[in-house]
């Protein structure tokens, strides 16, 4: 049925058509609705019929999903001193609303407003959070370079974020990735802020790069000691790509715990851009495993799920952080394998995050496919939007945007974050002790949570 969208403004074009005043359409569910302000008042922002803001972009797409109304809030010539033109609640750290703030004509003059950001305020999206450095607010302008997830494009992505004068860098999401584009943020001068990149070697020696998540030989010593106490696990067989540093240490580290612990462990290596892994299945069948480790990427823990499934293998699998990932949960979704992984955060840890992420999932349909087409929160998701915040800290504990003053204040700085607190050692790695378990639900296609297990890492 149709949904109807109602639109007020002095000037504006819906899909492209020009309007003025209001106007109310009817559109069909899920389809997509563009408006821009086209009117020559200063524009300030898109408010909904809530007076929550929407955007501050005067081009705004929308996808239908409910009865909208969208009303362009501007600051004309004709203001008078101090009118307000606005009145929404503001966001400080961690989500929490705390007061409301007035826009006035005068402070859109002078931008010295601060909009929310988009985790913290549900269902609403945002180009931008503020800061305060010595009295006045800036805005914080996300820069994103695409490294395709590979190593060979670490350097340029990497090089693109320098030329465009970035004062931190948050990322990356693979080890090996950070790796390869570290030394170019070193030689550049900028710090950079591990979000989930879990190898030793990524701060090593680097006195520039931090990292929020825990380390592999903290995740490895987890795993190990799980498969020990839940399976009663003798024999492990462990599968990653060759010369892959994050999936080969996770498997040193693994083998270095269980075999301490009594048990035998059998070690496969597969070539990069591998597709037929049945062979190392059928091997770590035959070889009577209990347990199968495979700490590999989404895209090669997709291929061994489905294949793993079509040969019945009834050994429980043990993933890493990377395993934990909606289209690695769509894969299991149905069959009869078992499979837990190691993460940083479980969906039920921060209601407040959680409701709010959510609603902004189902509000995007960019975000919503991005997320492998459901609202299900990856671990990673929490630990992105905890790297901003932590960046942000580091912004006002050196009271100044330049790379060198941020990077000075990093050692020093605390936050509490949805997925932990987090702090900082010496070599630039959070100090965590805990991790979770996570079993894939295969029914209901939703991961639950196993257990909270903690580990040395030693």
């Amino acid at each position: 049925s149709a949904i109807p969208v109602t639109v007020k403004g002095t000037q504006f074009t819906v899909n492209g058509a020009a309007k003025q005043e209001s106007l109310t359409g009817s559109y069909a569910k899920l389809s997509t609705v563009t408006v821009k302000y086209t009117g020559s008042e200063e524009f300030v922002c898109w408010v909904n019929a809530s007076g929550n803001i929407v955007t501050t972009e005067k081009s705004f797409r929308l996808t239908v999903v409910g009865k909208t109304e969208l009303t362009a809030i501007t600051c004309g010539k004709d203001r008078k001193s101090g009118e307000t033109l606005l009145v929404y609640e503001n966001a400080a750290e961690n989500g929490q609303l705390v007061h409301t703030e007035t826009v006035t004509a005068e402070s859109v003059a002078s931008e010295k407003f601060a909009f929310p950001a988009a985790a913290a305020m549900p269902g609403r999206e945002f180009t931008y959070w503020t800061v305060e450095i010595g009295g006045e607010t800036y805005k914080v302008e996300l820069v994103i370079a695409d490294n395709e997830s590979t190593t060979d494009k670490a350097a340029s992505a990497a090089s693109q974020l320098v030329a465009q004068g970035v004062s931190i860098v948050l990322g990356t999401y693979g080890s090996n990735v950070a790796i390869a584009g570290s030394n170019t943020f070193k030689e550049a001068g900028i710090p950079a802020l591990g979000v989930t990149c879990t190898n030793p070697q990524v701060t090593e020696g680097n006195s520039h790069y931090f990292r929020i998540c825990f380390l592999d030989n903290f995740q490895a010593d987890v795993l190990a000691n799980f498969a020990v106490s839940k399976f009663s696990a003798k024999t492990a067989y462990c599968l990653g790509e060759s010369g892959n540093e994050y999936d080969q240490g996770l498997i040193a580290f693994f083998t270095k715990v269980f075999e301490a612990a009594g048990g035998k462990v059998i070690t496969d290596s597969f070539p990069t851009g591998n597709s037929d892994f049945g062979s190392y299945l059928n091997k770590a069948k035959s070889e009577g495993a209990d347990v199968i480790f495979t700490p590999v990427s989404i895209a090669y823990a997709v291929q061994i799920i489905t294949q793993a499934a079509s040969l019945g293998i009834e050994a429980p699998f043990l993933g890493s952080d990377t395993l934990d990932d909606n289209m690695v949960l769509e894969a299991i979704k149905g069959t009869d394998l078992q499979l837990y992984v190691s993460t940083f955060y479980q969906e039920g840890g921060s209601a407040e995050f959680d409701e709010g992420i959510k609603a902004y999932i189902n509000g995007n349909a960019t975000a919503k496919e991005a997320n492998g087409g459901n609202d299900t929160i990856s671990a990673v998701t929490a630990m992105g939007y905890d790297a901003y915040f932590v960046a942000l800290e580091a912004m006002k504990k050196a009271d100044s945007g330049d790379k060198a003053a941020i990077m000075a204040a990093l050692p020093s700085v605390t936050y509490t974050g949805v997925s932990s607190a987090i702090a900082f050692d010496a070599q630039g790695d959070a100090i965590r002790d805990t991790a979770y378990i996570k079993a894939a639900d295969t029914a209901s296609g939703a991961w639950v949570l196993e257990t909270v297990q903690t580990g040395s890492g030693s």
